[in-house]
């Protein structure tokens, strides 16, 4: 799957979000509604790469559970130990679905997390550590 921009030019979280999952979301048979509430100012904490195919993944499987189409949100911040970004559909619940582990989390040093929605569907949160020399942006 293509992207708009090339991953190496995105030094936003959100840009680079936004450049991997539009041509899914495009492709997608069903229209799917996404949301996003991720700052402009956060930075890609990690290799740009690697971030986007571990990104490609989790909107793939997220997709895979809305074939009728659905909503998906994307939502980030920064904390003391680095960034959040939770991705959240309105698929099954976690029970009910298949949910791998890119092998790419472990080369970014990524922790998901995955929790059931109260209002219905599953997110994944990926924390991802600091980059070294980075420091935390003000709120």
């Amino acid at each position: 799957m293509a992207t708009w921009i090339n991953p190496q030019s995105c030094r936003s979280l959100a840009v680079l979000v936004e450049t991997v999952t539009a041509p899914m979301l495009i492709a997608h048979k069903a229209p799917v509604c996404l949301e996003m509430d991720i700052p402009t100012g956060i930075p890609v904490p990690t290799n740009p790469e690697q971030t986007a195919e571990l990104l490609r993944v989790l909107t793939a499987q997220a997709l895979a559970e809305m074939p009728d189409g659905g909503d998906l949100t994307f939502t980030g911040c920064e904390t003391s130990q680095g960034i959040e970004l939770e991705v959240a559909d309105t698929g099954c619940r976690i029970e009910e679905r298949e949910k791998r582990l890119p092998m790419v989390a472990a080369a970014i040093d990524a922790k998901l997390l995955w929790q059931n929605c109260p209002q219905g569907g599953a997110a994944v949160t990926i924390c991802l550590p600091r980059a070294s020399g980075q420091r935390r942006m003000a709120a």
